[in-house]
């Protein structure tokens, strides 16, 4: 459809996280920077940002630029009780089936985690949407989990993402023991307008096509629509190309971008 008018090969705003489309701000380099980094010492760190700035892609750049020395363990749901909190762990770095009962799952992820050690693979544990973790019991574990040591370095390193609200739920005092073991906090901000033109073109050139398909007023309404969000910025940017095709537009202006936003919940 819409590909071939447009010569690509395939979507450029697609909601997935993807990260051959990671458009690498200063902000967002910094934050890989910093995660891995992270990783390599494995130490805890907090990385938020607002509903759509580009956490999760991040991680997934990270994943992608460590290597296979490293063993990843997403918790991208992490409403769980403790038991399937540490079941979750259990699964994804030990090799056999995770136990029933939160005693025998603790031991069955110290010896996964000193099984890995001997093998020369280091276990990234990466808790998305954090803010949602409905016990502070769960971040207790975390913490013990990190006790896991031998004399020059942790055994794992642990990486919470959530929104804004993550940070001031951790500066609790109850959550002091954890907060102290945090080496790392960074908050992801929006996209500047500057960065907007070149986000839109990097994703266009990844996915096939040419920059400069959206015009400067429409690149100046997509960054006041979108205040700078990715996710806003791929979902303006999505339907005015669908808006474009069917007007056999060849640029999309600004009147195309306010005929689409009018119809979007922004």
């Amino acid at each position: 459809m819409y590909n071939d008018f447009y010569s690509m090969r395939e979507r450029p705003f697609s909601k997935t996280p993807d990260p051959r489309f990671l458009y690498l701000s200063g902000g967002h380099r910094e934050a890989l920077a910093r995660l891995q980094y992270v990783a390599e010492e494995r130490e805890i760190a907090l990385l938020t940002g607002e509903i759509g700035c580009g956490k999760t892609t991040l991680s997934r750049a990270l994943m992608d630029s460590l290597g296979d020395e490293y063993r990843f363990c997403f918790i991208v749901n992490p409403r769980l009780s403790v038991v399937e909190f540490l079941r979750t762990i259990a699964r994804s770095l030990s090799p056999v089936a995770p136990a029933d009962d939160k005693e025998s799952l603790l031991n069955q992820i110290a010896d996964a985690l000193f099984m890995l050690h001997s093998e020369g693979v280091s276990p990234v544990l990466i808790v998305d949407e954090a803010q949602l973790v409905p016990d502070k019991e769960i971040f207790d574990e975390i913490r013990l989990l990190t006790n896991l040591q031998l004399d020059d370095r942790n055994l794992l390193t642990v990486i919470l993402m959530g929104q804004p609200e993550l940070r001031a739920m951790l500066a609790n005092p109850e959550y002091e023991p954890l907060r102290q073991r945090i080496t790392m906090q960074f908050h992801l901000a929006p996209l500047s307008m500057e960065d907007v033109q070149d986000y839109l073109d990097c994703r266009m050139q990844v996915a096939g096509g040419m920059p400069g398909l959206f015009s400067p007023d429409a690149v100046q309404r997509i960054y006041e629509l979108s205040a700078g969000v990715p996710r806003r910025i791929n979902l303006l940017a999505t339907n005015a190309i669908l808006e474009g095709y069917g007007r056999d537009e060849t640029m999309i202006d600004s009147v195309i971008v306010d005929a689409v936003a009018s119809e979007l919940l922004i």
